[in-house]
């Protein structure tokens, strides 16, 4: 008597079935699907890599530095969520005690709502800030700062040159390292006072003077940054490659290079 085979299947010399090509094609189009869910669910609840192409957070972070961000920490928003922000609902799920001072947070440009910037959180909600000769105060109190070692790199002709370094102490007690590469003399050192509106934040980089941030309230601006584009708290740094051949910028791809480009000493360096 000849038994009939199951669909798709067909028997081995040892009496077992065996999936045929079909089978095994569609088998590993579910797999990819739910690697790619997975992907998803991570990068938009979860963490998103991101990295660093400007030198804003000098010496906080390089050119070349590769972050973690955790999207959790201030709960999520439409811009959490990978190309279909434009569609989903203002507001933000569980924005917990949202974005504290000395944060190092990415979010999204107020006047396009698409870039992602990458900066420190100065201000709050209420918060009157200002500059006043190189010096940062917030409400109306100078913000401590003591010098510490200068800070090497390069100048406008490619030469090696040390910066003035220093550590700021926030209202909160963070301590962070800001340099202040035309002294206490650049274009932002002297500005108006700022009040940060309700629901609206503050954001500056620890380049103090190479970086376009709140100070700027031109239309182009970064200006206040409201907390719904908030994409998450910059943790770690979990990658880092300096210049290549010839101090151009090295490529992450380029593996090769990595014996000499790869900063090993930012590896895993948690983010202050």
């Amino acid at each position: 008597m000849s038994v009939a085979s199951e669909p798709n299947k067909t028997p081995n010399s040892s009496g077992a079935v065996t999936k045929t090509k079909d089978g095994g094609i569609v088998e590993l189009i579910k797999i990819i699907v739910h690697a790619l869910i997975i992907a998803l669910v991570v990068r938009t609840a979860l963490f998103q890599p991101f990295n660093i192409p400007s030198g804003s957070l000098i010496p906080t972070l390089l050119v070349g530095d590769y972050v973690m961000v955790s999207k959790y920490s201030y709960g999520w928003s439409r811009y959490s969520v990978p190309l279909i922000s434009d569609i989903l609902p203002a507001g933000r799920i569980w924005s917990g005690d949202g974005p504290q001072r000395g944060d190092v947070a990415v979010f999204k440009l107020p006047s396009d709502n698409s870039t992602d910037y990458i900066k420190r959180v100065i201000g709050l909600p209420g918060d009157h800030i200002q500059m006043k000769e190189g010096r940062l105060y917030i409400n109306q109190t100078i913000v401590p700062r003591e010098a510490a070692k200068p800070f090497q790199m390069k100048d406008s002709f490619g030469r090696d040159v040390d910066v003035p370094t220093y550590v700021e102490t926030l209202p909160n007690g963070v301590k962070h390292r800001i340099i202040e590469v035309s002294g206490d003399t650049g274009y932002y050192d002297n500005t108006e006072e700022f009040v940060v509106p309700a629901g609206h934040y503050f954001m500056m980089g620890d380049n103090r003077d190479n970086s376009d941030d709140s100070r700027d309230m031109t239309n182009s601006g970064v200006g206040y940054v409201p907390l719904d584009n908030f994409v998450g708290k910059a943790q770690i740094i979990f990658f880092s490659v300096g210049d290549g051949p010839e101090d151009k910028s090295a490529s992450v791809l380029a593996f090769w290079q990595w014996p000499w480009t790869v900063r090993g000493s930012r590896l895993f360096s948690l983010i202050h």
